[in-house]
């Protein structure tokens, strides 16, 4: 069967695609663009270090504006980052029966709720599988194991996170480096290769 992961190129997602696969899943990778900056390149490198299949789904930019929107009001990221996710996940349940991310048990966002989860699952028929059982040391041990990390300062070049197209849609509203308000400065982990492939 055809699962779906939605794909930042980060430890977590990584992760989940390993899984799905070992697991007898015909995994693709999914990178959600709203087309107004090239972020799905760096996943699309990862995937490709890693041997995965990788689709860029070109969403509404309307959802993009609507998020951004949101986190300028709230003057925080996190219910504009849960709001783009949550229509990322409506978006890809529409091509795939199963629909993963790499959300784990110690995520503040972007993560659903049971009754989230329970309402994607039956309103798109969609199996949602997720990270929820693991947490942030049990991925950081596994992920040692089985890949090679890359980490750096986050930036516009080496993240693929709903982030970086809010970002730059903040600073073209509210004018030059004015995400860097709302966004605080953090080490991106991208995966760049396997250091044991099971």
């Amino acid at each position: 069967m055809k699962a779906c992961v939605l794909y930042s190129g980060g430890k977590d997602s990584s992760l989940i695609a390993v899984i799905l696969t070992k697991l007898g899943y015909e995994v693709e990778l999914v990178t959600i663009n709203f087309g107004i900056f090239d972020s799905f390149k760096p996943a699309a490198k990862s995937a490709s270090a890693l041997g995965f299949k990788h689709r860029v789904f070109k969403a509404d930019k309307k959802i993009l504006e609507n998020a951004t929107d949101i986190i300028i009001n709230d003057g925080f990221p996190n219910n504009g980052i849960n709001y783009i996710h949550k229509e990322a996940l409506d978006l890809v349940s529409r091509d795939y029966n199963v629909v993963a991310d790499g959300t784990r048990r110690d995520d503040r966002i972007p993560k659903l709720k049971g009754n989230e989860i329970n309402s994607l699952e039956g309103r798109q028929n969609v199996e949602y599988i997720t990270l929820r059982g693991f947490g942030h040391k049990t991925i950081n041990n596994l992920s040692d194991v089985l890949f090679e990390v890359k980490k750096e300062q986050t930036s516009m070049e080496n993240n693929s996170d709903y982030e970086i197209e809010i970002r730059y849609l903040i600073n073209e509203i509210e004018g030059e480096n004015a995400s860097s308000k709302i966004f605080p400065s953090h080490i991106q982990s991208r995966v760049v290769g396997w250091k044991n492939k099971i």
